[in-house]
């Protein structure tokens, strides 16, 4: 999950909690939408890049951990179940994306904006609570990740200079510090729109890691010569029996952060052209663009479990250890960071954008929130500094990171946000906006099997979350704050 860099052209100046502007219709000129706005370019390609782009982040490091947990019926079984229900619930809220009617009525820029044209009240708040509190994790989990991928760096290196006699063992925190001075540094770019190719920066360093990985995995099946893993997952007695429950439920955690991109859809398909309508080419790209993760995903999680069996790591990278080729790997592991740093300002660009236009509103004649000061760059643009924003979001960033340094265990993290997020954002408000905006009536069967299906994922979420806490509960048992090494 993890990069869009579809909404930045709207992130910033309609943010969540504000209202679409109603801009007279003016019929869609040549240069002009219906809505006023420069024409939209958008295609089916660019939609389905952004969401792969999304979609296809660090997640998909801890398949092979989760697939060994399940099995080799159960694993690829969920993987296509979430599938599946990520489709759905996508073409669901697609067709949110204008209240009334779906070729000319108004529209809506961002996921707030259709909840609350749609449900209104309450719900609006609960899903910007929801929205933000996912986004402030996703910031924790990523930098622990990259901490991780540095440290694998680092340790390989050291491995092959000592020969393999020295265990390497090293402390995450200057890691940890590293990545958030970085970010502290990327944070002050004001605006998204000034960060489209980071997008697609990101986007080739997710494929080239994956690929690493998943050729490693072919790589090594090969060489042993046999397909490990057994058909109903990790042996009760390398784990005890309430541990493989826990486990179990966890990786449904896992899986579900694999594929959650609802928090942009709606952003996505705001950069779409029209005719034909916003929500018909939004059905074909999140068909192509599911279609190709989930290819992806059963590649990525099968390999590996193939290749490591019971013993697969919760990072698939860091489990190939100190192999040969080294060389490989450390370019596996850079490409992550690289495509963290960039992750990073993605999710939390939004969370600052709100936070920045809710303090203007509120203190409009304070010079320190509003006043921006001009410092000329030669050869550039003057940059805009702003104390409030600079003050703010490197409070924000040192947050981030100080939880992070106290928080070391990623695949619980991952299995607890894929959880939080995955009913409320994924499911529930698509599947109520749906009925609210199609007025299907109460208890006809269409209504049925959609509550059904809210209520089933529900209880999916509940025990993956559940896997998740009990996961952290362990960690926490044998755990030192700030003093994590590996």
């Amino acid at each position: 999950m993890g990069e869009n860099g579809a909404g930045k052209n709207h992130l910033h100046n309609n943010q969540v909690f504000d209202l679409s502007i109603d801009v007279l219709p003016q019929g869609g000129s040549k240069c002009f939408d219906d809505d006023g706005r420069l024409k939209r370019t958008g295609t089916v390609w660019t939609a389905s890049a952004h969401i792969i782009t999304a979609v296809i982040g660090s997640g998909v490091l801890s398949l092979a951990w989760a697939t060994a947990q399940l099995g080799w019926i159960a694993g690829p079984a969920v993987m296509f179940l979430f599938s599946f229900v990520t489709y759905y619930t996508s073409t669901l809220l697609a067709a949110c994306y204008r209240s009334g009617d779906p070729v000319s009525g108004k529209r809506n820029y961002t996921y707030m904006d259709a909840v609350r044209s749609n449900l209104g009240g309450f719900k609006v708040n609960l899903c910007g609570w929801v929205q933000y509190l996912n986004l402030f994790g996703v910031a924790i989990g990523y930098t622990i990740a990259s901490s991780i991928s540095m440290m694998a760096i680092k340790r390989s290196n050291c491995f092959h200079a000592s020969g393999g006699k020295n265990p390497c063992h090293i402390n995450s925190n200057p890691y940890m510090i590293a990545f958030g001075i970085a970010e502290i540094i990327f944070s002050q770019i004001p605006d998204f729109d000034q960060l489209w190719w980071l997008s697609i920066v990101a986007a080739v360093m997710s494929f080239t890691y994956s690929t690493i990985g998943l050729g490693l995995g072919i790589a090594k099946v090969a060489e042993t010569g046999k397909i490990r893993g057994s058909l109903t997952g990790i042996s009760v007695g390398t784990v005890t029996q309430t541990q493989k429950i826990w486990r179990s439920f966890q990786a449904l955690g896992d899986i579900a952060f694999a594929y959650s991109y609802s928090l942009i859809l709606i952003e996505i398909q705001d950069t779409l052209k029209a005719p034909p309508s916003e929500s018909k080419t939004m059905k074909k790209a999140t068909l192509l663009s599911v279609g190709v993760t989930t290819l992806f995903y059963m590649l990525c999680g099968c390999m590996g479990y193939a290749a490591f069996g019971d013993l697969s790591p919760g990072n698939l990278l860091t489990g190939f250890g100190f192999y040969n080729p080294f060389w490989l790997l450390d370019i596996a592991n850079a490409a992550i960071v690289i495509h963290l740093v960039g992750a990073y300002q993605v999710y939390c660009q939004p969370l600052f954008a709100f936070i920045e236009k809710t303090a203007a509103e509120k203190f409009p004649d304070s010079e320190f929130i509003t006043k921006d000061i001009r410092i000329p760059i030669p050869g550039f643009r003057s940059y805009n500094l702003n104390l409030f924003r600079l003050a703010w979001r490197t409070i924000f960033v040192i947050i981030t990171t100080l939880i992070s340094m106290l928080l070391p265990f990623f695949n619980d993290i991952v299995g607890l946000l894929g959880a939080l997020g995955f009913w409320p954002l994924t499911v529930y408000f698509p599947v109520e906006m749906y009925i609210s905006q199609k007025k299907i009536p109460k208890w006809s069967t269409r209504w049925l099997c959609l509550q059904i299906l809210s209520i089933a994922c529900l209880i999916i979420t509940i025990a993956a979350a559940a896997g998740s806490i009990a996961g952290i509960m362990l960690d926490l048992k044998s755990y030192k704050p700030f003093s994590t090494s590996y």
